[in-house]
């Protein structure tokens, strides 16, 4: 007897970001009958030992700086070994669609190297994608004018490079006007005020950018097996289109026998928040109606 089954959507965080940020499009699937599990990478998410001086209003620059951080010696090898968990947990239900943002695509290219013959397809929304070990450490041939960068220097808690993290105080922009007109210009600038507030109130201070290595190259005997997606962002100022379409390029020339499936949203580098329906549209669309045996 033969029967259907809907792919699961598993989501991966960006940078500083965590399963809450999923919410409003998980939401969304769920309406359209998606199973879907958002993960909580280490170090991340409700159950980090963020600092307390993080939440604390006045905020103590001082004591914010000096916290330790949930996120020290975290690496690369224990964000895959804790996807790879959670999609053997997952993976009676059905087809799995590993889908991440931003920064979170390094964790998916790593996981989809480890693990292929566990995903059915694996989806990059404005995520990294390195595909050559040139791009870890070397520069990138493309003209990158992201507004990310400034914005989120403006916000980096300095000394906490010591403990192996980058600290960034987003909730400092509640009290600065200017400052959360530029992060939302960068981030999510097709969104309300009330929604970014929201997002910037969701993310977690500190980040490891050590992840950031030869293990998240995709390697075309493992990763290249995988059918994989890149949802081009049009209206990114994070991540460019020029360097997603830099990315995607790249990938092709490693396995031009599975190319990328390029879709495109004019959409803002996390406007899956905000506008969770049009991407729930894209997600959807994306279902093969797997039969199973």
């Amino acid at each position: 007897m033969r029967t259907t089954s809907h792919p699961t959507f598993v989501f991966v965080p960006g940078g500083s970001s965590n399963a809450r940020a999923w919410g409003p499009l998980q939401n969304e699937l769920a309406l359209c009958g998606y199973r879907s599990y958002a993960v909580d990478l280490p170090g991340h998410g409700d159950r980090a030992d963020h600092p307390a001086a993080y939440y604390q209003q006045p905020q103590d620059p001082a004591a914010l700086a000096a916290a330790p951080s949930p996120m020290r010696g975290i690496t690369l090898r224990d964000n895959v070994r804790h996807v790879v968990d959670v999609l053997h947990r997952l993976a009676s239900s059905g087809p799995l669609v590993l889908v991440g943002n931003s920064f979170g695509g390094l964790t998916v290219t790593a996981v989809a190297n480890a693990v292929p013959e566990l995903l059915d397809r694996v989806v990059y929304l404005s995520a990294v994608c390195l595909s050559d070990p040139a791009m870890v450490t070397g520069v990138w041939d493309v003209f990158d004018d992201n507004l990310l960068d400034a914005a989120a220097a403006r916000v980096t808690v300095p000394l906490t490079d010591t403990q192996g993290v980058v600290r960034l105080n987003w909730r400092a922009a509640h009290a600065d006007p200017g400052l959360f007109a530029q992060l939302k210009d960068a981030v999510m600038a097709d969104s309300i005020d009330h929604q970014f507030r929201m997002l910037l109130d969701s993310m977690d201070p500190d980040e490891n950018y050590a992840v950031l290595e030869q293990g998240a190259v995709a390697v075309p005997g493992q990763w290249g097996k995988v059918p994989h997606t890149f949802v081009r962002l049009s209206a990114d100022r994070s991540i460019p289109p020029a360097v997603q379409d830099y990315m995607i390029r790249k990938a092709d020339a490693l396995t031009p026998q599975n190319p990328f499936d390029v879709r495109t949203l004019d959409a803002s580098h996390v406007g899956y928040f905000s506008r969770p329906q049009l991407f729930s549209e894209l997600l959807a669309d994306l279902d093969p109606a797997v039969p199973l045996r």
